[in-house]
This record gives structure tokens, C-alpha cells and sequence, in this order.
């Protein structure tokens, strides 16, 4: 019978994509519906109900799926080796669908309020033009080094090594609004391409085409994050299998003959891999044969050395008593 208390996937994505849903229906929702209602909303108000919202989440569902709820922050987990890059494009996936989900649903609520235009209210992220003026350049970095340091959080305050696990989901959480109440102004703060691709989708042309910088800018800086973590302050055991970065084909022993083998264990490298040594092995008289495996005298050839240990076998046995003998018995 399988073990009920280990998640299965589905389960995981399930609450991946409930996650997200709440981070973006409660995030966006705090925006766009105090807008449309002339309400007053602050830069800390929206902040903390982002914040709090991941934060409960992560709460709700951190034993599950590790509540990442965000796919900069898969990333960052595969890069630093605690998930298969299969397992992140599979919470990628559950995450974008939950954004746009709650994306839809505020979509359709807003048609509510009289003269909605969800161009210019869905909670969508923007520069340039588009919002405050700042620079594509500058968002682009501001959104990269906001997502490593997001990312980099989590990979702190999730690590075995921890303490204090218990209150990892209220640091993301209080570290999330910190975050917004940066970069609001700015970009309206992503970190997350989900909760960009999410509300775009509803928010005509313009976001959609502005959509690029909210996905490699955090993809950038989670790479970031989860290669210099790991760098920085190792892990606990080895890599999951299928995480990580690699840059090429790494190359194996007989490839660069003599690699990570120390002096005394030379001469049992050079036996064991015979493409790697470049010189014969010679002591006391004797030389190394790494085709037959046996030594043999120096000036001799392993050939000539199998055909006198022969004849000395057959002496041997032809001998009367079967002992070993060196010279003919006298007559």
C-alpha cells in the first residue's frame, strides 16, 4: 500500500496551482478593485496583502509542495539542486495555470463596476511607457536582483541546515512586501512570471508584448540565486538527480589520463585504465603488462614470458614425485 503521508504529484501540483492562484487573486485583487472602486490603496497596503498571502500559502501547502507558487522560484530550486528540472517544467506549468485562472475570475468580477477597462486595471506589471517611465534597462536589473534576493531567501530559510524552519513561510512572506514596497513604483513588482503572465493575458497588447522582461528578468536572477547559494554555502548531500546546470559533457578518467589520482595510487590508475598511462610501469626488475594483467621480466616480451613459464610448467609436471625440481633426477 503507498505511503499516504508522501504527496504524489498531483497533489503537489494541485496545491502549486492553488498557491498561485490565491498569490495572484489576492495580490492583484487588493490592486484593482480599490482602483476601480476609488478607494485609497498604499504601496504597504498592496505589499502586505502580496506577503501575506504567499506567506498563508506557504503554510497551507509547504509540506506538500514546498510552496514555491512561483516559477522563478523552481528555478532557483533546480539550479541549486534540490529539484529535476522535469519536476520544476511540471510546477511551471500547475503555476502559470493557477495565475491565469485567478487572472480570469478577477476578469469577470471587474465587469461589475461600470466603465471597467481591464487595459488599464488588471494589476498588470509594466515600464517604459506603459507606467512610470522607468527605463527597460533599469526594470530589467530591478527585477533580476529583486528575484535572487527573493530566491535566495528561500533557499536560506528552506535549507535542512535551518534552525528555525518553522518560520520560513512568515520570512518569504515579510520578505515578498519588503520587496514591493521597492519596486511598486517602478515596475508594480513581478519576481514571479507567473503573476505577470496571469493578469497580461486580460490586459490587451501592450502587456503582452512588455511580458518578456517579467520572464527572463526573474529566470535571471533565480539562476543567479541558486547557483551562488550553492556556491556560497553548499548543500546538504548530493544534487537531485536531473537538477542543476551543465554546461558541457564533463570528461571521463581515461579522457585526461591520470585526473584526481593521487602519487600513490598512480601506478593502480595507470593498471586499471590502460588508455591513461604514458609511460611503462617498472619495478624491481619487473614491468607491468595492462593487457594481460601479470608483470614480466624488463627485456622480456609478455609473449616470451607466457612461453618460458609454460615450459617451466610442463617440467615441473613431468617430474617423478610431482615436487618442483631444478635439475634432472641423477641417474
Amino acid at each position: 500500500m503507498a505511503d499516504s503521508s508522501q504527496p504524489t504529484l498531483q497533489q503537489q501540483l494541485s496545491a502549486e496551482a492553488i498557491g498561485t492562484f490565491v498569490l495572484v487573486f489576492f495580490g492583484c485583487g487588493s490592486i484593482v478593485f480599490a482602483h476601480e472602486a476609488d478607494a485609497q490603496t498604499t504601496i504597504a497596503t498592496i505589499g502586505l496583502t502580496f506577503g501575506l498571502a504567499v506567506g498563508v500559502m506557504a503554510y497551507a501547502f509547504g509540506r506538500v509542495s514546498g510552496a514555491h507558487f512561483n516559477p522563478a522560484v523552481s528555478v532557483g530550486a533546480a539550479v541549486g539542486g534540490r529539484m529535476s528540472w522535469a519536476r520544476a517544467g511540471w510546477y511551471l506549468l500547475a503555476q502559470v495555470g493557477g495565475a491565469v485562472l485567478a487572472a480570469l475570475t478577477l476578469f469577470l468580477l471587474l465587469h461589475g463596476f461600470d466603465g471597467f477597462d481591464s487595459e488599464r486595471n488588471m494589476g498588470q506589471n509594466f515600464f517604459g511607457d506603459q507606467g512610470s517611465g522607468y527605463a527597460w534597462w533599469a526594470a530589467f536589473v530591478l527585477e533580476a536582483l529583486l528575484t535572487a534576493v527573493f530566491v535566495g531567501v528561500i533557499l536560506a530559510v528552506t535549507d535542512e541546515r535551518n534552525e528555525h524552519p518553522a518560520l520560513a513561510p512568515l520570512t518569504i512572506g515579510l520578505t515578498l512586501a519588503a520587496i514591493h514596497f521597492v519596486a511598486i513604483p517602478a515596475t508594480g513588482t513581478s519576481v514571479n512570471p507567473a503573476r505577470s503572465i496571469g493578469p497580461a493575458l486580460f490586459a490587451g497588447p501592450d502587456a503582452i508584448i512588455q511580458l518578456w522582461l517579467f520572464i527572463l528578468a526573474p529566470a535571471l536572477g533565480a539562476t543567479i540565486a541558486g547557483a551562488g547559494y550553492s556556491l556560497l554555502f553548499g548543500r546538504v548531500g548530493d544534487p537531485v538527480p536531473g537538477s542543476g546546470v551543465v554546461l558541457r559533457r564533463p570528461r571521463t578518467a581515461a579522457q585526461v589520463p591520470g585526473y584526481a589520482a593521487p602519487d600513490q595510487y598512480q601506478q593502480q590508475w595507470n593498471q586499471e585504465s590502460p588508455s591513461a598511462y604514458v609511460a611503462p610501469i617498472v619495478q624491481d626488475g619487473w614491468q607491468w603488462d595492462p593487457i594481460g594483467q601479470q608483470w614480466h621480466p624488463v627485456g622480456q616480451t609478455p609473449e616470451q614470458w607466457r612461453v618460458q613459464q609454460a615450459a617451466e610448467q610442463a617440467a615441473q609436471d613431468e617430474s617423478d614425485d610431482g615436487g618442483t625440481r631444478i635439475r634432472p633426477p641423477a641417474e
